[in-house]
């Protein structure tokens, strides 16, 4: 428990620094964290978790077979999503994917879809690239998932092979050609027999998803769902 004397202290910074919410940059208040309330609430939520045969698993059909998908956000250039995404990826901010990962693993725990799921894998890294960053904000959003969901995360039995080119402004098919072969499959035993819960950052084409999984589902028993804090769509 913080000290009387180290409350103040830290009041007392926030008035000279103000922790700002990563969404909308508007400083926090009193026992708000990474996100403000008002954000919590406003920001375009899915609820595809809730939806069979929603439109991210309409994405995979006759790709790769899942068990279920979802994403928790929509995603949108300009957005308050978007902000969010960024900070979590290019500006040093593993807490956002924490803590969205916290949030949303309480919805997901409660969703019957979900609610078999053995182990969660975060989509991986590069070394090279996992080095550069300080972290993989894919496990960020796993590690709190994970933390909410009282499931353990697994991030040795999916790897990655080849540093990648960016997926981004390339087409369906660019994206799909720059991943189909660059993840292997480490742990084969740690997984057999699972129920993989398989996260991302965010679901555009699906195409990076959909290398994972088809390396993943031939492993005896092995069935994968998907989830990512947010997936492109309309909304705020």
């Amino acid at each position: 428990m913080k000290s009387k004397l180290f409350i103040y202290f830290d009041d007392f910074l926030s008035l000279i620094y103000p922790k700002l919410c990563f969404a909308c940059d508007q400083p926090l208040v009193a026992n708000e964290e990474v996100i403000c309330f008002t954000c919590r609430q406003q920001l375009p939520q899915t609820q595809y978790h809730l939806q069979p045969g929603n439109p991210v698993e309409q994405q995979f059909w006759g790709r790769c077979h899942l068990n279920a998908a979802a994403g928790y956000y929509f995603f949108r250039q300009g957005t308050r999503v978007q902000q969010l995404l960024h900070a979590l990826k290019y500006h040093h901010a593993p807490e956002v994917g924490i803590t969205i990962g916290r949030i949303y693993g309480h919805q997901l725990k409660n969703a019957p879809v979900f609610s078999s799921v053995d182990c969660i894998v975060p989509v991986p890294l590069h070394p090279k690239k996992q080095k550069a960053r300080g972290y993989n904000q894919s496990e960020m959003f796993a590690a709190g998932l994970s933390e909410s969901m009282g499931i353990p995360v697994n991030n040795k039995s999916l790897l990655r092979s080849v540093a990648s080119e960016t997926q981004t402004r390339k087409s369906r098919f660019k994206r799909w050609e720059n991943v189909k072969t660059i993840f292997v499959v480490g742990d084969v035993e740690a997984i057999k027999g699972k129920h993989i819960l398989l996260v991302d950052d965010v679901i555009t084409t699906g195409a990076t998803l959909e290398a994972c999984v088809k390396v993943l589902t031939p492993i005896e028993g092995v069935t994968v769902s998907v989830a990512s804090i947010a997936v492109a769509g309309s909304g705020c």
